[in-house]
Order: C-alpha cells, then sequence, then structure tokens
C-alpha cells in the first residue's frame, strides 16, 4: 500500500470518527499515531505521540494561551467584560448585531497583543458568549463571529505564523509584522459589513436593542476605566520594550487582578471559579494543538503535501493559474492540518516557485496567512471552532457544533472576498512596509 493511499484512508478514517462526536483532539492524535505507526513503527509511534505532547505543553511560546485565558477568565469573573459589553451595548445595541462587530474589533484588539488564534477565540468566547445570550443573539451570530474573528489573531502581529514564514524564508520579520496590519483592518471592516447584511435579511439573528441618549453614552465609558488602565499597561510595556508579547501575557493577567483586588470586584469563589476554567480551557486547547501537530507528522510521511504541491509547482501555466492554485492547496491543506504545520510542510517547496514567478515574498507571506485562516474555522480540523464549542459548554450550556459551523459561513466568504481584494490590490499588504522598510 503506497504512502499516498495511506494518508487518503487515514484523513477518512478521521472523518468517520468525526461522526462519532468523539473528540476532536483525541481523533487527531489517534489517526496521527496509528497512521504513523503503521509506515514507520509501533515505537516511532509512541515516540511521536509522547514527544509531540510534551513540547505542546512544554512549549514557553504556548505560554500566552493559559495566560490571556486566566486574563479573559478574571475579567469575566469580576465584572470587567459584562461592564465593557453594557458600554458596547450603549453604544451599537441599537444597530442590528451591534455586539457582534464589538466583539469582531476586540478580537482585532485582542489579536494585536496576542498573536494566537485559538487564545483569541477562547477569550473572547468566555466573554462575549454569554453577554450575546443575554442580549439575545442568535447562537449562529454569536459563536460564528467569535470563532471567526479569533482568526484576525493570525493576521495582527504578532502573528506566529508569520515570524516561523519569516524565518523558513530569512525575510524581515518587522516587515511581515507591519504588512499585516491594513489586512487585518481590512478583514475587520469586512466582518462587520457581513453581520450588518446577515442581520439585514435576518433580524433574528440580532435583534436591534433599546436606543440611549448621548449623555447615557458618555457616562458608560467610565465602565472602560478598568480596562484601559490595563491595555495601557500591557501594550506601553510592549512599545518601550519592556516586555516580550508572552510576558505581556502574565502581565495582563496580573494587572486585571490587581485592580479586581483593588476595586474589591472579585472573590476568592471567583478566583477559584477562574483558575478551574483556565485550566480545563488550556488543556483543551493544547491538547487540540498536540493532536493536530501528531495528525500533521503523519501527513507529512505520507508526503501528501510534498505531492501536491510539487505537483502544483511544475504545472506549465501562467503566472496567475499557478498562484491559484497554491492558494487553493492552502486551503484546502488548512481544512485538515493545523496552520503552522502546513506552512512548515509547503515553504521550502513553493517559496522558489513564488520567487520565480516574480511575486512579492512578503505579500506571499500574508496571503498565506489570510487563507489558512479560513483552515480555523473550517471542517474537518477548524481549531477556533472547537475551541468556542468547548467553551460554550461552561459559558452558556452548550452551542451545537452544527450551529457553530452554519454562523462560521456568511464569515467565510468575507476572508474569501478579502483575499481576493489583497491578490487583485496587492499594495494594501505592501503599502506600509514599502513606506517603513
Amino acid at each position: 500500500m503506497s504512502p499516498t493511499l495511506i494518508g487518503v484512508l487515514g484523513i477518512l478514517f478521521m472523518l468517520a470518527l468525526f461522526m462519532t462526536r468523539m473528540p476532536v483532539a483525541y481523533v487527531m492524535a489517534i489517526v496521527g499515531f496509528l497512521g504513523f505507526s503503521l509506515m514507520i513503527s509501533l515505537k516511532g509511534g509512541l515516540g511521536l505521540l509522547s514527544r509531540s505532547i510534551y513540547e505542546t505543553f512544554a512549549s514557553y511560546g504556548l505560554t500566552t494561551i493559559p495566560l490571556f485565558i486566566l486574563m479573559g477568565q478574571l475579567a469575566f469573573n469580576c465584572g470587567i467584560g459584562r461592564r465593557l459589553y453594557d458600554t458596547a451595548y450603549k453604544f451599537f445595541g441599537a444597530i442590528r448585531g451591534g455586539l457582534a462587530m464589538a466583539t469582531v474589533t476586540a478580537c482585532t484588539a485582542f489579536g494585536a497583543v496576542c498573536g494566537s488564534s485559538p487564545a483569541t477565540a477562547a477569550t473572547l468566547a468566555t466573554v462575549g458568549l454569554p453577554e450575546m445570550r443575554r442580549y439575545g443573539y442568535a447562537d449562529e451570530l454569536s459563536a460564528g463571529s467569535v470563532a471567526s474573528g479569533g482568526g484576525l489573531g493570525m493576521i495582527m502581529p504578532p502573528s506566529v505564523v508569520l515570524i516561523v514564514y519569516g524565518i523558513l524564508t530569512e525575510q524581515s520579520i518587522g516587515a511581515l509584522f507591519v504588512a499585516g496590519i491594513l489586512p487585518a483592518i481590512v478583514i475587520t471592516i469586512l466582518f462587520i459589513l457581513c453581520i450588518l447584511v446577515w442581520c439585514r435579511f435576518q433580524p433574528e439573528q440580532g435583534a436591534p436593542g433599546e436606543r440611549f441618549t448621548w449623555r447615557q453614552r458618555i457616562r458608560s465609558l467610565t465602565n472602560m476605566g478598568d480596562t484601559l488602565l490595563v491595555f495601557l499597561l500591557v501594550m506601553g510595556g510592549l512599545f518601550y520594550g519592556l516586555f516580550t508579547p508572552t510576558e505581556a501575557a502574565a502581565v495582563g493577567a496580573f494587572g486585571v487582578f490587581a485592580v479586581a483586588a483593588v476595586r474589591r470586584r472579585i472573590t476568592w469563589e471567583g478566583i477559584v471559579k477562574s483558575l478551574y476554567e483556565t485550566l480545563r480551557t488550556s488543556c483543551m486547547v493544547m491538547f487540540l494543538i498536540a493532536g493536530a501537530v501528531i495528525f500533521g507528522k503523519f501527513l507529512a510521511v505520507t508526503r501528501i503535501p510534498f505531492n501536491l504541491a510539487s505537483w502544483i509547482g511544475g504545472l506549465d501555466l501562467p503566472p496567475y493559474l499557478i498562484l491559484s492554485a497554491i492558494i487553493a492547496v492552502y486551503f484546502v491543506g488548512g481544512c485538515v492540518m493545523d496552520a503552522l504545520a502546513l506552512v512548515m510542510l509547503t515553504i521550502p517547496i513553493f517559496y522558489p516557485v513564488i520567487m520565480d514567478l516574480g511575486y512579492d515574498p512578503v505579500w506571499f507571506g500574508v496571503i498565506i496567512v489570510l487563507v489558512t485562516q479560513m483552515g480555523v474555522i473550517t471542517p474537518p480540523v477548524g481549531i477556533n471552532v472547537y475551541v468556542v464549542y468547548g467553551v460554550s459548554q461552561s459559558a452558556v450550556g452548550g452551542i451545537p457544533l452544527e450551529r457553530i459551523f452554519k454562523g462560521i459561513l456568511p464569515f467565510l466568504v468575507a476572508i474569501i472576498v478579502g483575499t481576493a481584494l489583497m491578490v487583485i490590490f496587492p499594495q494594501i499588504i505592501l503599502y506600509l512596509p514599502n513606506k517603513m522598510y
């Protein structure tokens, strides 16, 4: 049996296990372990299993996930999230889908500090889902906006995927970070327009609420004092180079706790609950990442990504058609693999092809991130969808997976439109790096 056939059968087996409602992390880990053991050896499979889980949980870079989740949990349990949504409701509540727009915008801002798509989705889901349900929003819109908005953490610097791309291609990571700013803003605007159109045709998704006077709106801004203080602390430290993004996560978590303690807005019960939910959610996200890594290693030994990439690169076609085929590979690959693993597997093959075709490497790096952003919300390995699904179990009593996947469809269209705009008008990506570098 050829390695490619084993890989295809492994993907089909994984899809079949998904139908049984078995946890996604376990499915990816089991299929990856069995496939790797079949192709290499049982000893190799056991080594892959243990090493991947250990390296995921021991990774210094991934410590941003539990720290930012802890920050979100503390903010939620001391009432910061509720006060923020009260303020947002006064400003945007009268607009259909206004709170979902505020959530998407918050995801973009949070991604500027976090850089992790699962962490952004988990944190905003913890705070956002209960508030949107409290204001009568449908599960499709609320869960879809959080899962899709969480993907903005992949584009807005600091982005882990852009860092890896820069290292692999020896491009300036600073230029890549600057190049990601305008695309993140464009995608955010498209998400907001998407919510406006969706709620226009299906008003029940995000019904308009009460209108408030400007006096009431201005007065509600006092609720943002705590958040603004922590935000300035975190962003100011990053801007002046006082600490790294990982350290910023720790400072942010401590800052929220300190503000809550000084204002006496958190109880011992709230602290224990925050720690428990942080542990539960962080383990869920970490196991998802570990499972994706194990499955990605299995696909690597089947050589499916390499064979597909080599075939695309060898086609005798016009440059724009080859570029379209490469983008299609990343879109399909992002549906079944972790974005980081996909980039590490394919860049050594696709990057020389892109350079030969004359495309800008910084532009291509951002395009890759835009396309793989679709992968974090598309089945079967839409990690953000499963993160939101897991968080919803404790936050709102659970939202069915089919509703979340239904909710991300309009946002998926918005990402496709945004990617097409970046391909047609590359200066949207290149304007800032050309000015600064």
